[in-house]
């Protein structure tokens, strides 16, 4: 990870008093709205450090990615809601059995991979 300045503090910071995915975007205004002076640019460096370093979650939705600080360490995969962004972190053992067969299956070796379940949270199929 990158030294931690005032501006890669507040990032963290934020990001740690926060539950759902946000995008660089959002966590942009929220910094400025609590009157934290960093710019974009320093924001998305630090969440992609806060990625590489497996300190935050990326997600891929509708063509942005979203970070959440991990609450599970490890290798993990989410569900999450497709309507209101609840997100579950999931283990997923059965996952990563299937996939080190696969690769086995096809002469693959060193296989990474990310798996991400969207659908309906109880509360917004309730709705």
């Amino acid at each position: 990870m990158q030294r931690m300045t005032r501006q890669r503090i507040a990032v963290t910071s934020l990001m740690e008093s926060l539950d759902d995915f946000r995008s660089a975007q959002q966590l942009h205004d929220d910094l400025k709205e609590r009157g934290d002076a960093v710019g974009l640019a320093t924001v998305y460096r630090t969440l992609q450090s806060l990625a590489d370093s497996g300190i935050v979650d990326v997600l891929r939705i509708e063509d942005e990615n979203v970070y959440r600080m991990c609450k599970r360490t490890g290798h993990h995969h989410h569900l999450v809601c497709r309507n209101c962004g609840t997100t579950e972190e999931l283990a997923g053992l059965e996952v990563e059995d299937w996939a080190k067969k696969i690769a086995r299956e096809h002469g693959f070796v060193e296989v990474d991979h990310t798996l991400e379940l969207f659908g309906l949270c109880a509360n917004c199929a309730a709705e």
